[in-house]
């Protein structure tokens, strides 16, 4: 036994020593390993972004991250830090406020990616951001935003407002089922048709939704009516709604008079218009009715799941547009 283990070692060390010469010798890596050297923005990002609230902030071009079939690139150089600035003022400034200074670095995405231009699809729209697995945020359009207007910047603080919904959705999930059944049967893949945006939000609105793209599915849905909400003041949300329902009343009587044809009198115009009139103000109201009682769940929602009242966020957040735009 003693000879068998002693050949054994032998031979082991012998396989050894024949690796070990024909080993090469190592080389330097061809993989930068060097620190690279910060710029100002990449300074401004680090102190008031990612050392406070975890996030990285990306910026410089990264193919890795973008679908190479479209026609995208990174942002002007000169834009990061004012849109990022608005970011954090309206965004992480309104939510640390009210679900206190935490609450960003707790439930947040550990990454968001800037793109400069648009991100156009085959059927026609666009793709404002999207969230991936609560991970990272991907903004788009930065190029495109002038941090002095407020339309541009209410625009764009809608893509955020959504996407950061859907990742409060994964750490605390709604009642899905019970929002669902507010509008069940109006839920549709084709969401996007007809081409005409007008026409789009017609259909929408008369059958319950705040936005043509909240009829996708009920996450987005959800995620609309967050996003409609937290940059539209009380009073601006108040009109949207009253326009919403002094439109389904105004196609209806459009639809009417187009009916008639053009040879009709006055009087059967003025019939067509009361009658269209009468009919449309219950649908209308009915439209309305909808809106709220999904407006009512997503109350319910941050009250229970983060304590935050809704409508003093609303409050924060549009306000806060206003100081970012400043």
């Amino acid at each position: 036994m003693k000879k068998t283990y002693m050949y054994i070692a032998v031979i082991i060390f012998g396989i050894i020593s024949a690796c070990s010469s024909n080993e090469e010798k190592l080389t330097e890596s061809n993989l930068n390993t060097e620190t690279p050297e910060l710029n100002a923005t990449d300074v401004w990002l680090r102190e008031n972004i990612t050392n406070d609230y975890n996030i990285d902030v990306t910026y410089q071009w990264d193919e890795g991250r973008v679908d190479l079939n479209r026609y995208l690139f990174p942002p002007t150089l000169e834009n990061v830090i004012p849109i990022m600035k608005v970011v954090k003022k309206v965004w992480i400034d309104t939510y640390s406020e009210l679900g206190g200074e935490d609450f960003i670095k707790r439930i947040a995405p550990r990454e968001m990616v800037l793109i400069g231009g648009f991100n156009l699809n085959p059927s026609g729209t666009r793709t404002l951001g999207f969230a991936e697995g609560g991970k990272n945020i991907v903004l788009f359009e930065v190029d495109e935003v002038d941090v002095k207007k407020k339309d541009d910047v209410t625009e764009f603080i809608k893509t955020i407002q959504h996407e950061y919904t859907h990742i409060l959705n994964q750490q605390v999930r709604y009642d899905e089922e019970a929002f669902k059944q507010i509008t069940p049967g109006g839920y549709t893949a084709q969401w996007f048709n007809p081409a005409n945006r007008q026409e789009r939000f017609d259909i929408a609105n008369k059958q319950g939704f705040i936005t043509d793209y909240a009829r996708l599915n009920e996450n987005e849905d959800f995620a609309e009516m967050v996003e409609t909400m937290l940059t539209n003041n009380a009073t601006e949300y108040q009109a949207l709604l009253d326009n919403i329902k002094n439109g389904i009343i105004k196609n209806a009587v459009e639809k009417a008079l187009d009916d008639l044809g053009s040879g009709a009198t006055q009087a059967e115009k003025d019939a067509a218009t009361q009658a269209a009139k009468i009919t449309a103000t219950p649908e209308a109201d009915n439209a309305i009715a909808l809106i709220k009682a999904k407006e009512a769940i997503v109350a319910e929602y941050f009250k229970k799941s983060f304590n935050i009242d809704l409508y003093e966020l609303q409050k924060l957040a549009t306000d806060n547009i206003l100081e970012a735009i400043k």
